[in-house]
């Protein structure tokens, strides 16, 4: 299982014999289907979780049901809320879903704990993992906050249209990716068709002008 991980996560190469151990000895392999919650705001923090293959989408569900995607936890990726509860012994602030059938390994809080304390090199892949996360969720709360939602609907538009130039998406799932309203997305996009950017279908929308999408997301604030 440690070479396996060390295939994914290249930094944990750097563990010692006796690490590597403990890394062997905490960690069990996990297998998630799509749609299952991995944790959930306001639980305790189960296992420090590595993933391998797959996507969990991290979300924050606001008490009135906005919601707005954090991040997400790819192959070679950690959680920094899950890294955050280890430290603190505190609670998840966020919920955790599989985007896709996820594999990966789960390394127990005891095991966790232990190579913090004894392994300067798990530390080191640690708080890497987690600084790049941290400067991640930066980035999101400047776009969230000042941010012109056409220019940010244009770049997600663009970053997640297939090979066909067709995003395959509901309004709703857009503006929980950008922290906005579906009625904001709604009638941002309605403007987009009326511009010939993008024509709308259910659940679809295509791409008419990418170098029209790319020139508003180019275009300065």
């Amino acid at each position: 299982m440690t070479q396996d991980l060390i295939t994914t996560f290249p930094a944990l190469s750097a563990l010692d014999p006796s690490a590597r151990r403990l890394l062997d000895d905490g960690a069990r392999p996990v297998s998630l289907r799509p749609g299952m919650t991995v944790f959930t705001d306001g639980s305790a923090c189960e296992a420090f979780l590595l993933v391998l293959e797959g996507s969990v989408r991290v979300q924050k569900v606001a008490e009135n049901g906005r919601e707005i995607v954090l991040y997400r936890v790819e192959p070679g990726q950690t959680c920094v809320l899950t890294t955050t509860c280890l430290l603190s012994q505190g609670i998840y602030g966020a919920d955790g879903v599989t985007e896709t059938a996820v594999r990966g390994v789960a390394l127990a809080p005891g095991a966790f704990q232990a190579l913090m304390a004894t392994s300067e090199a798990f530390r080191r892949f640690v708080f890497a993992a987690y600084a790049t996360r941290v400067s991640d969720l930066l980035l999101l709360i400047e776009e969230v906050a000042f941010g012109r939602i056409d220019q940010r609907l244009a770049a997600v538009l663009l970053d997640k249209a297939g090979t066909c130039g067709a995003v395959l998406a509901t309004h709703q799932e857009l503006a929980v990716e950008l922290g906005s309203a579906r009625e904001v997305i709604s009638r941002q996009l309605k403007d987009f068709e009326r511009r010939d950017l993008v024509a709308l279908g259910r659940g679809r929308i295509d791409i008419q002008s990418v170098a029209g999408l790319e020139a508003l997301r180019a275009r300065p604030g």
